[in-house]
């Protein structure tokens, strides 16, 4: 336990060697260091020096959190960090998901690997001004399922934070897996004390999102963690109708594909219609969505970003949504919230870029 770190044989939500709570919680009972936590000198942990060390060259740190899984979060995390690296900002993404590490993926970066030199580890560049670390660039395989305590996991999140070498960054993006457990509470410790400017959260619209999301509103007020704002993803589903294929449908499933047709009595018929987009709900938004929850706990809400099937794809294929104009419904709205953050938190930012 050299340094303060969490034994890897702990158990799960230990409080950390240097807790004034070490061996004595009722996460604590059972454990095999029990006994020399609940005697051993207590103190700062070092390591948070070395953190702060780190993040001192790091102006701005935001954490991207949802409070259950698939809303789009990494997706999100991917398009800012995109976005912000193209108004030639220094910018860094930490993916801290460490059992569902998606970030190499959504960033083209799948088989790199990470080189450390004397300075640390150093990020994965996917341009010059934009790099990331993730678990998923030590994995073996990348179908290797991480099976790890929370111990082991605070520790690595501690290594990422001291031991990676980001240079001079004017954002650092954290990607956080879902929910407020351990990696949410390892990542606001340690650097509690650099400064966090804030989280943003995603959702969908639907009350089974919104829900959870509460939570995670509630969690960032218990920590201390600014809402710098809410995200309203997959709000409807909007496409060009070109875009859409037309089927007719049986009784026992069945279909025939009648697109060809279809776009050729439009082309002839009606092709004005061929520019329209058609947006269709997903999801039951009927209780008002993020909007109305916002309102109701007193946070930002930032906008709605549409289910957009080309959003979808530059995610697959790692690629920016801003780029070759093919993102024509989700860039713009994806472009709004990030412009809405610019001006309300970093407006200084803005006027050293004009």
């Amino acid at each position: 336990m050299e340094n303060g770190e969490i034994p890897e044989n702990a158990n799960e939500h230990c409080p950390g060697p240097q807790s004034e709570s070490a061996g004595k919680s009722d996460a604590c009972q059972g454990c095999p260091n029990q006994e020399v936590c609940a005697t051993a000198p207590k103190g700062p942990d070092p390591d948070l020096v070395a953190i702060a060390e780190r993040m001192a060259t790091v102006k701005h740190k935001i954490l991207v959190l949802s409070g259950k899984g698939g809303v789009g979060k990494s997706t999100f995390s991917a398009q800012l960090s995109f976005a912000l690296a193209a108004k030639d900002f220094q910018v860094g993404l930490l993916d801290i998901d460490i059992c569902g590490p998606s970030i190499p993926k959504m960033l083209g970066l799948e088989g790199q690997d990470i080189h450390q030199s004397n300075l640390g580890w150093s990020p994965v560049y996917v341009e010059s001004n934009l790099g990331v670390m993730s678990i998923g660039f030590m994995l073996p395989n990348p179908d290797e399922a991480v099976i790890w305590r929370g111990p082991r996991k605070n520790g690595l999140i501690k290594q990422f934070l001291k031991d990676v070498y980001w240079g001079e960054l004017d954002f650092l993006v954290v990607d956080a897996p879902p929910g407020t457990s351990d990696e949410h509470i390892s990542i606001v410790q340690f650097l509690q004390a650099t400064g966090i400017d804030g989280a943003i959260i995603v959702t969908t619209p639907q009350q089974v999102s919104l829900i959870d999301v509460r939570k995670e509103v509630s969690f960032c007020k218990k920590v201390g963690v600014p809402v710098l704002g809410v995200v309203e993803n997959m709000s409807g589903l909007c496409q060009p109708l070109k875009d859409f294929r037309f089927l007719r449908m049986t009784e026992n499933g069945e279909h025939t594909d009648l697109t060809e047709k279809v776009i050729e009595y439009m082309k002839e018929k009606a092709p004005e219609m061929l520019d329209l987009i058609a947006a269709s709900e997903i999801f039951d938004s009927s209780g008002g969505g993020a909007a109305k929850m916002c309102t109701e706990m007193g946070v930002p809400f930032l906008g709605k970003v549409p289910l957009d099937p080309q959003l979808c794809k530059a995610a697959e294929e790692g690629k920016s949504c801003f780029s070759e104009q093919k993102c024509r419904i989700s860039a713009p709205a994806l472009k709004s919230i990030v412009e809405k953050l610019m001006a309300k938190y970093w407006c200084k930012e803005m006027s050293v870029e004009q």
